[in-house]
Protein backbone atom coordinates (compact mmCIF):
# COMPACT_ATOMS: atom_id res chain seq x y z
CA UNK A 1 0.00 0.00 0.00
CA UNK A 2 1.11 3.54 -0.61
CA UNK A 3 1.58 6.12 2.11
CA UNK A 4 -1.40 8.13 0.82
CA UNK A 5 -3.72 5.17 1.18
CA UNK A 6 -2.48 4.40 4.67
CA UNK A 7 -3.31 7.93 5.78
CA UNK A 8 -6.84 7.54 4.42
CA UNK A 9 -6.44 9.75 1.38
CA UNK A 10 -7.88 8.39 -1.85
CA UNK A 11 -5.77 8.61 -4.97
CA UNK A 12 -7.16 10.69 -7.75
CA UNK A 13 -7.44 9.09 -11.15
CA UNK A 14 -9.92 8.15 -13.81
CA UNK A 15 -11.27 5.22 -11.87
CA UNK A 16 -14.95 4.67 -12.53
CA UNK A 17 -15.75 8.29 -13.36
CA UNK A 18 -17.86 7.26 -16.34
CA UNK A 19 -20.87 5.11 -15.83
CA UNK A 20 -21.33 1.78 -17.57
CA UNK A 21 -24.11 3.05 -19.85
CA UNK A 22 -21.93 5.77 -21.33
CA UNK A 23 -19.10 3.32 -21.96
CA UNK A 24 -21.50 0.93 -23.63
CA UNK A 25 -22.81 3.71 -25.87
CA UNK A 26 -19.28 4.74 -26.82
CA UNK A 27 -18.29 1.16 -27.63
CA UNK A 28 -21.39 0.72 -29.76
CA UNK A 29 -20.70 4.01 -31.55
CA UNK A 30 -17.08 3.05 -32.22
CA UNK A 31 -18.14 -0.37 -33.51
CA UNK A 32 -20.75 1.19 -35.84
CA UNK A 33 -18.15 3.64 -37.19
CA UNK A 34 -15.64 0.82 -37.71
CA UNK A 35 -18.28 -1.25 -39.49
CA UNK A 36 -19.11 1.72 -41.73
CA UNK A 37 -15.43 2.22 -42.59
CA UNK A 38 -15.05 -1.48 -43.40
CA UNK A 39 -18.20 -1.45 -45.54
CA UNK A 40 -16.89 1.55 -47.50
CA UNK A 41 -13.46 -0.06 -47.87
CA UNK A 42 -14.98 -3.22 -49.29
CA UNK A 43 -17.26 -1.19 -51.58
CA UNK A 44 -14.24 0.64 -53.02
CA UNK A 45 -12.26 -2.59 -53.34
CA UNK A 46 -15.12 -4.30 -55.18
CA UNK A 47 -15.55 -1.29 -57.47
CA UNK A 48 -11.83 -1.39 -58.30
CA UNK A 49 -11.98 -5.12 -59.03
CA UNK A 50 -15.02 -4.59 -61.28
CA UNK A 51 -13.09 -1.92 -63.19
CA UNK A 52 -10.14 -4.30 -63.53
CA UNK A 53 -12.42 -7.11 -64.74
CA UNK A 54 -13.82 -4.80 -67.41
CA UNK A 55 -10.40 -4.36 -69.06
CA UNK A 56 -9.25 -7.97 -68.82
CA UNK A 57 -9.97 -10.19 -71.82
CA UNK A 58 -12.15 -13.13 -70.82
CA UNK A 59 -13.40 -15.93 -73.03
CA UNK A 60 -16.85 -16.51 -71.59
CA UNK A 61 -18.09 -12.94 -71.25
CA UNK A 62 -20.84 -13.87 -68.79
CA UNK A 63 -18.53 -15.59 -66.29
CA UNK A 64 -17.48 -13.29 -63.46
CA UNK A 65 -14.01 -13.97 -62.10
CA UNK A 66 -13.56 -14.17 -58.35
CA UNK A 67 -11.38 -11.62 -56.58
CA UNK A 68 -8.34 -13.88 -56.45
CA UNK A 69 -8.90 -15.08 -60.03
CA UNK A 70 -9.10 -11.46 -61.18
CA UNK A 71 -5.82 -10.56 -59.47
CA UNK A 72 -4.01 -13.65 -60.73
CA UNK A 73 -5.33 -13.17 -64.27
CA UNK A 74 -4.34 -9.49 -64.25
CA UNK A 75 -0.85 -10.41 -63.04
CA UNK A 76 -0.43 -13.04 -65.75
CA UNK A 77 -1.94 -10.78 -68.42
CA UNK A 78 0.46 -7.93 -67.57
CA UNK A 79 3.38 -10.38 -67.56
CA UNK A 80 2.33 -11.73 -70.98
CA UNK A 81 2.07 -8.23 -72.40
CA UNK A 82 5.59 -7.40 -71.26
CA UNK A 83 7.08 -10.54 -72.85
Amino acid sequence: ETAARRKGKARRGRGKARNEGLLSKQKRSRRMKANDRERNRMHHLNSALDALRSVLPTFPDDAKLTKIETLRFAHNYIWALTE
